[in-house]
């Protein structure tokens, strides 16, 4: 159980990640991922990465620079400008359902202008996810200078598009629906130099 715990990535740049297991049955045509972040990066950074064997960015929650993020899905991506964080712990939710391609992205709680993104696609079950490097190949294929470094904590993966509600449930760390992928019940391997530490203050 990882409450009150994050993974610090202690190097910059890094060649360390941490692998997920989440159990998938099906492809998704729904879903949200998670997560919450604290670096001082200020060159790219991968923050999320979900690979199929077809495609390396399936899933892919990124950071081009601080006043941007890029969600993608399926290899295509959208981008959010956001205010240049003050160095503090940021939280973001992303969202896409299939039917309608309607890409949500919440940071810290308020959600931002929805996006068009990959309507009627389907996110491949087989997967490798990643925290902390950006896959160009199917669990590999790191380019160090997009590793993530700092802490990361609270990541959570659903198989649909969450409620306003629970988006800011997530933010709040308040009670949420079953997850394929729970911080408080990760199944996870670190590959690396990644410490997990007790949370310095909420």
């Amino acid at each position: 159980d990882l409450y009150r715990k994050v993974f610090v990535f202690r190097k910059n740049p890094s060649d360390a990640y941490v692998v997920l297991r989440a159990r998938l049955e099906q492809p998704l045509h729904n879903f949200t991922v998670c997560l919450r972040s604290y670096t001082d990066l200020s060159r790219p950074h991968s923050l999320f990465s979900y690979a199929t064997k077809a495609q390396d960015n399936e899933i892919l929650l990124f950071k081009p620079k601080p006043e941007e993020y890029r969600f993608y899905v399926g290899g295509k991506f959208v981008t959010f400008r956001v205010p240049e964080g003050h160095r503090d712990w940021e939280h973001v939710c992303a969202s896409w359902e299939s039917s309608t391609g309607i890409a949500e992205f919440w940071l810290n709680g308020k959600p931002w202008p929805r996006k068009g993104l990959q309507k009627g696609y389907t996110v491949g079950a087989t997967a490798a996810i990643l925290l902390g490097q950006e896959q160009d190949s199917f669990g590999g294929g790191f380019d160090f200078y997009n590793s993530f470094s700092g802490e990361l904590t609270d990541v959570h993966l659903w198989d649909a598009a969450l409620s306003p509600d629970k988006m800011r449930a997530a933010f709040l760390s308040l009670r949420l629906p079953p997850a394929l992928l729970a911080w408080s019940s990760l199944s996870y391997e670190v590959k690396g130099d990644v410490v997990v530490k007790p949370r310095l203050r909420e």
